[in-house]
């Protein structure tokens, strides 16, 4: 039986010994097909092959999935300022061929495009002050201000609670508020003005109709509202009296 010296041992062990770098090159995952040099050049040669616009550098990818990556470039569109070109590359499972699955020029994230408003459904488009002479604008189904007085849905409407509830909130923060300028700078309120008639429930006296031509004539104002028009407002001196006379001919002594 042949025995093996312990510096023939010593030599086997490290001849089993890989180097670091031949370890890191076993550990190393490959690369996905989508995010590789080919992929990029793939994606700008598809970018190029619409002949649009320049296109710039390789910006990064995004939208990375196993089959699916979509590369970013940047753009020089004359009218396409803070746009870029997006290229999206496809890669079925156990196949090694990438494809082009989409090209587009998109607003750049973050940037300066000039982009359409987001939409808004036709039922929230109308605004206070849309509404003109021969306009129909019937409430909404179930519209929460509204409540019919009949048993059966079909009577008469009435204003609910929260109807009452918004319009007063509604007409406190508006421009005949008791927080509007004109109440802030008024020394009276309406509250105390001849011109001021409350409104009965369910609103409460808390509002009324200004009745001056003068002032907020036919709204609804807060009776903290308030405005120089006030019935109790002090006359001022008639402009037209002579002030007091001084003697321009008298002599000044220096």
């Amino acid at each position: 039986m042949n025995r093996v010296s312990p510096s023939q041992r010593s030599s086997r062990r490290s001849s089993r010994r890989s180097s670091p770098r031949s370890t890191q090159r076993r550990n190393k995952k490959p690369s996905s097909l989508l995010l590789g040099d080919r992929a990029v050049d793939i994606a700008r040669a598809a970018l190029e092959e619409l002949g649009d616009g320049e296109v710039g550098r390789h910006t990064g990818v995004h939208g990375v999935s196993s089959t699916v990556a979509t590369h970013r470039f940047a753009a020089d569109v004359p009218g396409y300022s803070g746009w870029e070109w997006h290229a999206v590359l496809a890669c079925a499972p156990g196949s090694d061929e990438v494809t082009v699955s989409e090209v587009a020029l998109v607003p750049a994230p973050g940037g300066d495009a000039l982009r359409a408003p987001d939409w808004v459904p036709w039922a929230e488009r109308v605004r206070p002050g849309d509404l003109e002479p021969g306009m129909l604008l019937p409430p909404e189904p179930g519209d929460p201000r509204l409540a019919s007085t009949g048993e059966d849905g079909d009577g008469p409407m009435e204003l609910t609670v929260k109807g009452v509830s918004d319009t007063k909130t509604r007409w406190r923060k508006g421009d005949f508020g008791p927080n509007s300028e004109f109440a802030e700078k008024a020394a009276l309120e309406c509250k105390t003005c001849a011109f001021f008639v409350p409104l009965s429930e369910p609103v409460g006296a808390s509002f009324g109709a200004c009745t001056n031509k003068f002032s907020a004539d036919g709204h609804v104002v807060h009776a903290a509202y308030g405005c120089g028009a006030h019935s109790e407002t002090p006359a001022s001196r008639n402009s037209d009296e002579p002030g007091d006379y001084y003697d321009d001919e008298r002599a000044i002594d220096f």
